[in-house]
């Protein structure tokens, strides 16, 4: 009797010991572009660490999340700016996950390498050209059979960062876009029908026989939808993959990450791509979180930009950090504190 006493004692220490070295859980809210990379890495890393929920709301979404102090992080796929920068009330870091594109997929029976120039995609999402025959498109397509069927453009409903990297290429080659449909996060468009979501998103143009979308590359690839070769800045038409997205990371990467690589000059890169972010407070010690959350959320930053994150972040069709951006990242990472003390990560 006194034996099974002690080895109940002994578990429930054992037990107890266990509970207090497990990672405290951690959440996240924002974009939805890199959504199917976080829901498997988190899931990955949750193995063993953290537990970790994250709710694909929208890049806006996100950053106002972590503004609000409600989530551990957010998820956005433009960086913040230096004024949205001092809004936050105290220094941000930002932690760059992996590199994607912004697709311009549709639904035409039986066409494929379809080819689009930033001016026929804006007279297309200003009203301009509305039908998939229209003279513009043959002649940049003549070996297509276009068929003479209304085009349904499609647009992102909610405040998103996908929409914010297309607008800022379009408003950046086109002067037409810019001054009739603008840059941003949410925008006014004259024509097509809006969605929530990269999912929204695309599930409208796979259900809509003549529509076209702006969406993430990872959702095109993943659910075979056709998208189009676009033109970029050296006039060749590149169609969004692993290597053609890599290649507009060749840049100058500064130490906060926050750098735009669309319309790349190199002559292999798909013009329209993109970092995804993570981010989060520098100094963890705020709202009453414990040194252990902190330690957690460094933890899965360290996870995330690792060989074995960024293997997940390939076999999700998004395209790994480049070396120089892993460097970089991790003395971000290096930079966070809690009360003060630098947070170091653990394996």
């Amino acid at each position: 009797m006194k034996k099974a006493l002690l080895l109940s004692v002994i578990a429930l220490v054992v037990a107890l010991s266990s509970c207090g070295k497990k990672e405290a859980s951690l959440s996240g809210a924002g974009a939805t572009f890199p959504a199917p990379f976080y829901n498997i890495v988190f899931k990955e890393y949750a193995k063993t660490g953290s537990n970790v929920s994250y709710g694909a709301i929208g890049s806006g979404g996100g950053i106002r999340s972590l503004k609000d102090k409600t989530v551990d992080f957010g998820a956005t796929d433009v960086f913040l700016s230096d004024k949205e920068l001092q809004e936050m009330g105290a220094d941000i870091v930002h932690i760059p996950t992996a590199l994607g594109g912004v697709v311009l997929s549709y639904n035409l029976k039986d066409v494929k390498d379809l080819k689009l120039t930033a001016e026929i995609i804006s007279d297309i999402y200003r009203g301009k050209i509305t039908n998939w025959n229209d003279a513009k498109l043959k002649e940049l397509n003549p070996d297509l059979n276009l068929p003479d069927k209304k085009i349904i453009p499609v647009y992102r409903s909610d405040g998103s960062g996908t929409t914010s990297v297309f607008s800022e290429y379009m408003s950046k080659v086109d002067e037409a876009w810019k001054t009739g449909i603008g840059e941003g996060k949410s925008l006014k468009f004259p024509e097509g029908i809006a969605a929530k979501g990269n999912p929204g998103v695309a599930g409208i143009i796979a259900e809509t026989e003549g529509a076209i979308g702006y969406i993430g590359s990872e959702y095109a690839l993943a659910l075979n939808m056709p998208s189009a070769l676009l033109q970029n800045s050296s006039g060749n038409f590149i169609a969004a993959g692993s290597k053609s997205i890599s290649a507009s990371a060749s840049v100058d990467i500064p130490g906060d990450t926050r750098v735009v690589i669309t319309n790349s000059p190199n002559p292999t890169a798909y013009p329209i791509s993109t970092f995804t972010w993570i981010i989060a407070y520098k100094e963890q010690d705020y709202n009453n979180r414990t040194e252990a959350q902190a330690q957690a959320l460094a933890n899965l930053f360290s996870f995330i930009i690792s060989d074995a994150g960024q293997e997940i972040a390939t076999k999700t069709h998004y395209a790994p950090l480049p070396p120089v951006a892993v460097e970089k990242t991790k003395a971000i990472i290096a930079s966070m504190t809690y009360a003060g003390n630098a947070i170091t990560p653990t394996p």
